[in-house]
């Protein structure tokens, strides 16, 4: 109450104050006094002037400490209250002047003025409600409302700013400067808003750049938009005059209205900047430069901004963080992490701008996708360009897969290398992390890519997001990857298991943590090969003894899983029980480093190791014993870990096995030679193939006839008494063999000295003269003697295997002879087989699921003839590797009877070759190791050298002869096609019944093609040793039998083998250097060193310092020079491609030119056989005519590319666009779209469905093109060239209204390849229809347009009246004269057809 009381006095004693000052005086002295105390209690001021009595009288109440000045009535009722105050005053106007000077005195005092800046809060009391709203104004904003102040109070705010020039604000001290400008923002009324920014701008010119960077980022909220433009232009001038002030300049610029010409002036002096201004100010440059970027101009701002970039200025502090991490300073390393989560805030917000433009300006978008696109030189791509095609990959759904396309396009060229990729994770995972979806559904459709680069891309987007990501992404990519492996897809579950095996050899504790989602792979293990049983059983194996406790329960899963197999009847499930025990045998016995564990714990786990190595040990052997398939199976597995494992493998744990193993071959399948043999057989024995005569003395035996003897007759009369006993069966021969060679070679450190007396001594067979003999034996005589001579053949491959790498001169000899040796037995072997139709080899390979996937063996001969174009069963290597060349070349257009041609020329050419007629057993040969081609380095020897010079049997000089060189290289070139070459490069979308490819092939698949291609640049220089050999032996028949027409003197049966190994030759090069591994930039090294040692052969000791375009260029006229040699024109067809696979990389002029020259040359070359016939098909090749009715396809395709390719180089009409330049690109169009109107109806005489095809894909991407560049040219040029753009139109709606028709044609013959191009189409179709509308009202010609209904038709115009009704037949046909049709038809009729528009006879336009 009391308080009530005085606050009336005081109330009461203000309003007197304006009548009676004396009287109130003497009255109220004492209330007086307490108001005072009062004010000083509550941090009032003391000491009222004017100033602070009006401002009280008016509603606010100042405060002297660090409270706040309080307001009590609503702000605009204190400006109207003090101005009348101020008008009303007995002084008026110099009470202005003096208020003013009260002001000024009030904020001498730091803390009052800050109070005065502030907010005003209202004034609350107890037990009432305030109407003042919550938010207040600062005291001088509210000042600078009232117009008799305003002019006043802006002198003196700025007179007050050079006092805090030199301030050093810190971290939560005032910035009075900041503040006081903030009073100038949003004012209601500014009196003379030009004095006050031209105050403001002298204000920049002599401040500090604190306070220059506070009144430039003001402004935009202080300037009235009649001033923008001017000063606009100053700050403009201000930003090329220095980079200190770059930031604020560009925030205000965006902030202000410009003009077109002063937009793109201050965008360039933006982009000038962007290399060197700071990274925290990096946002703010960009920011502005696509915020205000228009779509003409979209593509080229990009260009210059992506050029400009550089995120390696970012990756800096990260390298420093790696150096400090090694200090133990840990203040270093804190304040390196702080620089370093700096930098990738920095570029997190970077990418948050681009990020915004790219969601919510379309021409960005395109923009940024188009000028990545454009970029053509691999070092010009940029981490930046992954991460701005994988933001807009997950910002814009519309672009998704445009920017797929991109980025397949930007990795086989070779542009987006691996690295490049490693990078983007390793040093931007922050900003990458959130494109996790993207970065999953890219790689998941990469792996479904036929090309290499690309699926190697995607498997490595795999790897690196689980190395950089947190637990949820990784655990997302294991599902994804496990989802692979289970999708029953041949090469997305190669590359899945591939990525499992590299993430557990590189992040095995990670990937522990998720071992129960790849364990569950075990569940669909009847999708997967026996290479790929082997890959999974190593992943879970090295997760399960690689961590102790963590790994036991896949432990126990795996010996589950392995005991159900083996003790499986079915072999299939026997297999994989062999497969995967041998790889946990090898995970178990794998050397552990003395780090793994403490030396207390060491025992017991040695202790554990064992016991599970003896218990899968003798799981397995007993599961062996009485099946040789198996058993030989085991060997197999046993030999490749051991190859696999090199040096990491303790042998001596498995001490035992390898002691029965050494006492079991010799016991099995060596005897002493005997000059008899005991024993009853169907043919009497005979020792063969000895090459150590001279030795007499402890001579040994194969001993194979009684074996085979035993094996093939008496598994039918011994049935089950020999149950307790151990099998021995000749077809565990040759893989114990290579298992004891591979052991002793571990155990001798590559020497096989201990068993070198198995490379020479003899095998037990039986006399192999079958010439004439073959008719009088017995189908079962017969079919013992091929499989005797099989499992000769298989003993001698892996001989030469074991022995091929060994130094000793005299084992080289042996490896030659032993090669001869093959190519005699299978010379033999192809008459036996010849005479034994339904034959049925032993098996030689073990992990295959019972020879499925081997192709019809019987009557190899007749089957050849009947059927020229099956592969692998036609003997022709060559011709299938050709047909997969060309098909993959031409997209399936290749017309069949070319191919046809040289498959039958190949087969007639090696009819009497015995290589070929064994092609179709090749599953049935053991399999040739890399190392063997180390043999290659040998010469050549003919029979030629060998009748001139009798005497080189006596010299010491090892050579191969042809027939063992043929050998060699067949074998190589179909090892090369198997690994080198992309399988079929198309595979179809629902795979066919399972068969494994990969049968012959098993130990070449455990090397990646990189370590195949690796081994055959080794061999090249051997490889072009011989080449020249045969180039020179051909060039020495030519001149032989230069003027000899009838009967040239040439031995035919060695041009043939000779002309065999030149073909070979050309396929072995031309499978290497078209491995489209070559395009993938890790791999380019590898094509330098292969390109160098042709290049060497023309300029020997000069190539090593040579760019590889010059290697390229040497490496093309080297083997150019063998056109003059080639023998047939299969190799002349073989020698052209090798030159093209050169040749692409990349193509120059010189070179096409030159390959024009060669092929017509081959193609009028008139080609003779060594008999002195001609080739068949020679005659038509001298006319040379190439454009037929099967090669139109062809012709009309490149042609329709050309087109498409052609047109987008036009550049798209922009208003600026002077008449002159209009004029010539309309004429360009007017000729392209003519060139199109004529390839489209040339559809009606070749309706073939390739020619089909290619019209719907191209014809799409030329509307496409059309309404992209050439429509923006006639919105501006219409009413200029008004008849010129009517033409075009018109004529273009002709071949537009032909693809409506092919269209319908599709659909009627209901094929699928054709229908899947028509949705795209049409919807580019209806497009055109409706920016020709547009474009039209653009210029104000809406009347020139209408829509009719185009009826549907066929190819030759016809109506489809399937679809019409029959009142359709009587009304009107299609109107000449208009360019869209009439409206016709029932509704019902009418929904399936495609709408048509155009523009008629325009009217004058405006």
């Amino acid at each position: 109450m009391v308080s009530k009381r005085k606050l009336s006095k005081t109330d009461a004693s203000g309003e007197s104050c304006k009548t009676d000052l004396p009287s109130r005086c003497s009255e109220t002295k004492k209330p007086r006094i307490s108001d005072k105390e009062k004010a000083s209690a509550h941090g009032g001021v003391e000491n009222e002037g004017v100033f602070e009595e009006l401002l009280r009288t008016s509603g606010i109440i100042l405060k002297a400490g660090e409270g706040q000045n309080e307001i009590a009535v609503d702000q605009m009722a204190f400006q109207k209250k003090l101005c009348l105050a101020l008008e009303k005053h007995p002084t008026y106007p110099g009470v202005v002047k003096e208020f003013v000077s009260g002001l000024e005195s009030h904020i001498k005092d730091r803390n009052q003025f800050k109070n005065c800046l502030l907010p005003c809060t209202p004034m609350r009391t107890e037990g009432s409600r305030t109407l003042v709203h919550s938010y207040c104004e600062s005291l001088i904003k509210l000042l600078l409302g009232i117009k008799i102040l305003q002019p006043a109070v802006i002198t003196l705010l700025l007179e007050k700013i050079p006092e805090f020039f030199f301030d050093i604000v810190g971290t939560f001290g005032t910035n009075f400067p900041r503040l006081i400008v903030n009073q100038f923002k949003w004012l209601d009324k500014l009196l003379d808003s030009q004095d006050l920014v031209k105050k403001l701008m002298q204000m920049v010119s002599v401040s500090p750049v604190p306070i220059q960077h506070d009144i430039i980022t003001s402004l935009p909220e202080i300037l009235e938009d009649s001033q923008q433009s001017e000063v606009a232009r100053e700050l403009s001038c201000l930003l090329k005059q220095g980079r200190r002030l770059t930031v604020p300049i560009l925030d205000a610029l965006s902030r202000l209205d410009l003009d077109a010409a002063l937009l793109v002036e201050v965008r360039q002096s933006a982009m000038t900047i962007v290399p060197s201004v700071k990274l925290e100010d990096l946002p703010v440059v960009v920011k502005f430069i696509l915020h205000n970027v228009k779509a003409a101009d979209a593509v080229e701002v990009i260009s210059d901004l992506r050029k400009s970039l550089d995120l390696s200025s970012c990756v800096l502090p990260l390298q420093i963080l790696g150096s400090q991490k090694q200090l133990k300073s840990q203040v270093q390393a804190s304040s390196s992490v702080s620089q370093v989560t700096t930098s990738q805030n920095c570029v997190k917000l970077l990418f948050d701008v681009i990020k915004l433009a790219v969601r919510f300006q379309k021409d960005v978008s395109e923009a940024w996708i188009k000028a990545i696109e454009n970029s053509t030189s691999v070092s010009d791509h940029k981490v930046l360009d992954l991460i701005v095609l994988l933001l807009i990959h997950s910002t814009n759904t519309k672009n998704r897969k445009q920017t797929e396309k991109v980025l397949r396009s930007k990795i086989r060229l070779g542009c987006m290398p691996e690295q490049l990729m490693q990078n983007a994770f390793q040093n931007h995972s922050m900003v990458i992390k959130d494109f996790f979806p993207s970065i999953l559904a890219l790689a998941q459709t990469f792996l479904h890519s036929a090309h290499p680069a690309i699926v190697s891309f995607g498997s490595c987007m795999y790897k690196q997001a689980f190395a950089a990501f947190d637990s949820y992404c990784q655990q997302e990519v294991v599902t994804a990857l496990v989802t692979h492996v289970c999708s029953g897809n041949e090469t997305e579950l190669d590359i899945s298991l591939d990525v499992l095996t590299d993430l557990v050899l590189l992040h095995t504790s990670l990937l522990m943590r998720y071992a129960t989602f790849v364990k569950t792979i075990l569940d669909s293990t009847q999708k997967l090969n026996p290479c790929q049983i082997r890959k999974l059983f190593y992943i879970l194996s090295t997760l399960a003894f690689s961590q102790r406790q963590e790994g036991s329960y896949i432990q126990d899963d795996m010996h589950m899983v392995i005991r159900k197999w083996l003790s499986s009847t079915v072999p299939n499930h026997k297999q994989m029980g062999i497969i995967g025990a041998v790889t946990m045998i090898g995970s178990v016995a794998l050397k552990r480093n003395e780090g793994d564990g403490s030396s207390l714990e060491r025992p017991e786990l040695n202790s554990e190791r064992d016991g599970q190595l003896s218990t899968l040990l003798d799981l397995v052997g007993f599961c062996c014993e009485q099946t040789p398939e198996v058993l030989a199976l085991y060997y197999d597995e046993l030999a490749n870990l051991i190859e696999k494992q090199k040096g990491d493998l303790d042998l001596q744990l498995l001490d035992e096995l390898w002691k029965s193993l050494v006492e079991d071959f010799p016991s099995d399948f060596v005897v002493d030679l005997n000059p008899t043999v005991d024993g009853s057989f169907l043919f009497p024995v005979k020792s063969l193939y000895n090459l150590d005569e001279d030795e007499s003395q402890g001579a040994i035996a194969i001993n194979l006839l009684p074996l085979v003897s035993h094996s093939e007759l008496g598994r039918v009369t011994d049935g089950m008494n020999n149950q307790s006993k151990r099998v021995v069966s000749p077809i565990c021969l040759s893989p114990c063999f290579r298992l004891l060679r591979l052991y002793t070679g571990k155990q001798n450190n590559g020497s096989l000295e201990e068993i070198d007396a198995l490379l020479g001594c003899p095998l037990y067979l039986t006399d192999l003269e079958v010439e004439g003999k073959l008719d009088s034996l017995s189908k079962q005589e017969r079919e013992f003697l091929c499989s005797l001579l099989f499992y000769a053949l298989n003993w001698f491959r892996e001989v030469v295997n074991a022995f091929c790498q060994q130094q000793d001169a005299e084992m080289k000899g042996k490896v030659l002879t032993r090669l001869q040796n093959i190519t005699e037995l299978q010379n033999v072997l192809g008459k036996c087989l010849a005479a034994t139709p339904g034959y049925v080899p032993p098996p030689a390979t073990f992990d295959s699921e019972a020879l499925e996937a081997v192709p019809s063996i019987n009557a190899v001969g007749p089957v050849r003839k009947r059927n020229g174009r099956k592969k692998k069963t036609d003997g022709s290597k060559a011709g299938s590797a050709d047909r997969s060349q060309a098909d993959d070349s031409s997209e399936g257009n290749q017309p069949d009877t070319e191919l046809s041609e040289l498959e039958k020329t190949a087969a007639e050419r090696e009819a009497g070759n015995p290589l070929a007629q064994l092609q179709s057993y090749r599953p049935y040969f053991r399999e040739l190791d890399l190392e063997v081609f180390t043999v290659l380095h040998c010469g050549l020897l003919t029979k030629s050298v060998l009748d001139t010079e009798m005497h080189t049997e006596s010299r010491e000089v090892v050579q191969l002869g042809p027939a063992e060189l043929c050998f060699l290289l067949d074998d190589l070139c179909w090892k090369l096609e198997h690994v080198l070459t992309p399988g079929s490069a198309r595979r179809a979308p629902f795979p066919k019944e399972r068969g494994y490819k990969d049968i012959g092939f098993s130990h070449l698949c455990q090397r990646s093609p990189k370590e195949v291609a690796v081994c055959v640049v080794k061999l090249l220089k051997p490889l072009c040793n011989h080449m020249e050999n045969m180039h020179n032996y051909f060039q020495a028949v030519v001149i032989q039998n230069r003027g000899v027409e009838d009967e040239p003197g040439v031995n035919i049966q060695e041009h043939q083998l000779m002309c065999s190994c030149y073909q070979q030759l050309l396929l072995t090069f031309r499978s290497l250097f078209a491995w489209n591994g070559f395009s993938q930039h890790e791999n380019t090294d590898l094509l330098r060193s292969a390109l160098q040692v042709l290049a060497d052969r023309l300029k020997p000791g000069e190539t090593e310092f040579l760019p590889l375009e010059e290697l390229i260029s040497e490496s093309f006229h080297y083997l150019l020079n063998f056109q003059q040699s080639v023998p047939s024109f299969h190799c002349a067809f073989i020698l052209t491609q090798l030159l093209i696979a050169i040749a692409e990389k990349p193509m120059a002029g010189w070179k096409k030119e030159k390959m024009a020259s060669l092929a017509k040359q081959f193609l009028c070359q008139s080609w003779v056989k060594p008999s002195g016939d001609r080739e068949k098909g020679s005659q038509f090749n001298s006319a040379l005519h190439t454009l037929l009715w099967q090669t139109f396809p062809v012709f009309f395709r490149v042609m329709m590319a050309q087109l498409e390719s052609s047109v987008k180089s036009i550049p798209a009409g922009k208003p600026s666009d002077s008449s002159e330049v209009q004029l010539e690109k309309l004429l360009r169009w007017n000729i392209a779209v003519r060139n199109f109107h004529i390839l489209i109806n040339l559809v009606k005489v070749f309706d073939s469905r390739p020619v089909l095809s290619i019209c719907l894909k191209y014809g799409r991407l030329f509307v496409e093109a059309f309404l992209k560049l050439a429509m923006p040219l006639l919105d501006y040029s219409f009413k200029k060239h008004r008849d010129d753009v009517q033409s075009l139109l018109k004529t273009l709606q002709l071949s537009t209204r032909q693809l409506h028709h092919m269209c319908g044609h599709s659909k009627i013959r209901q094929d699928i390849g054709l229908t899947n191009h028509v949705p795209l189409l049409k919807k580019s179709l209806e497009q055109f229809v409706y920016r020709v509308k547009a474009m039209l009202a653009f210029n104000h010609c809406q009347e020139a347009f209408w829509v009719g209904i185009l009826k549907n038709r066929d190819l030759q115009g016809e109506e489809i009246l399937s679809q019409a009704s029959e009142e359709r037949d009587s009304e009107e046909e299609d109107s000449a004269e208009s360019p869209a049709e009439e409206p016709s038809g029932s509704d019902t009729d009418a929904r399936d057809e495609d709408g048509a528009a155009g523009p008629g006879p325009s009217p004058t336009a405006p």
